[in-house]
């Protein structure tokens, strides 16, 4: 319980805060009927904390978590759920903190009986922030452990971006993942495969402030052996709305 409250404590004492919701409509299978059986809304919750005193043993430093839904279900219930969260810090005088992250996840089909999990992935690696030009950037190298039924080590490239423009009337951001993954996962249909696959995932974002903390905007959804296993590089933008808190 100790340990909870010092967590709390921590995380109300940041320096620097902010937190969103994003409705966004996904025109997939308006662009690629081929591959995407219909278009669907997606909820965003994000959340970010900011946090470096510089004079404790352990540093914490940016705290984030992101939740999502993708109301693809029947009448728009919610067909997938992902959950992704990190915390970076340090004890130790350069300001390259260690990041710890976890994701995961699952799906629901119709057929029912085709439901899937998102694997969970436990992350941990260096991770280093820096500003260039106004512009906000953080890049991180992670070893992941991926628990499938056949568990898989592997390596990820996180990076992050973001800069605004005229007192953030617009805004440019996003974040793109670099990773492998077994091709063997453990079930039935990769059991034959053998090394290693590498994906990739991108989603750069673009908005414009409207009225107060309300903005409209897009963001491109870049896909790479993430939900195909064709050579098969699939780009998905969004229309949406956002409002910071």
């Amino acid at each position: 319980m100790k340990y909870l409250i010092l967590l709390a404590l921590i995380m109300l004492s940041a320096k620097l805060f902010s937190q969103n919701i994003q409705l966004h409509y996904d025109f997939r299978h308006t662009i690629d009927p081929a591959h995407n059986s219909q278009n669907f809304p997606t909820l965003y919750f994000e959340y970010f904390k900011s946090l470096d005193s510089g004079k404790s043993f352990i540093k914490p430093g940016a705290f984030f978590i992101k939740m999502e839904s993708d109301l693809q279900g029947d009448n728009y219930n919610i067909g997938k759920a992902f959950i992704q969260t990190s915390q970076t810090f340090r004890f130790w005088q350069p300001k390259i903190f260690l990041s710890v992250q976890y994701s995961g996840g699952l799906g629901v089909t119709d057929p029912k009986q085709y439901s899937y999990y998102i694997n969970n992935a436990l992350s941990i690696g260096p991770s280093y922030s820096f500003q260039w030009l106004g512009a906000y950037f953080s890049s991180t190298i992670y070893y992941t452990y991926n628990m499938l039924q056949k568990t898989s080590n592997d390596v990820m490239l996180s990076f992050y971006w973001g800069k605004g423009f005229w007192n953030y009337k617009v805004e440019f951001a996003g974040d793109f993942e670099l990773y492998t993954l077994n091709k063997n996962l453990g079930d039935a249909l990769t059991q034959n495969l053998h090394g290693k696959t590498v994906s990739f995932f991108g989603e750069p974002q673009v908005w414009f402030k409207i009225h107060n903390n309300f903005s409209m905007g897009s963001k491109i959804l870049l896909y790479y052996h993430v939900i195909t296993t064709q050579n098969l590089f699939e780009v998905y933008p969004t229309i949406a709305a956002r409002i910071k808190f």
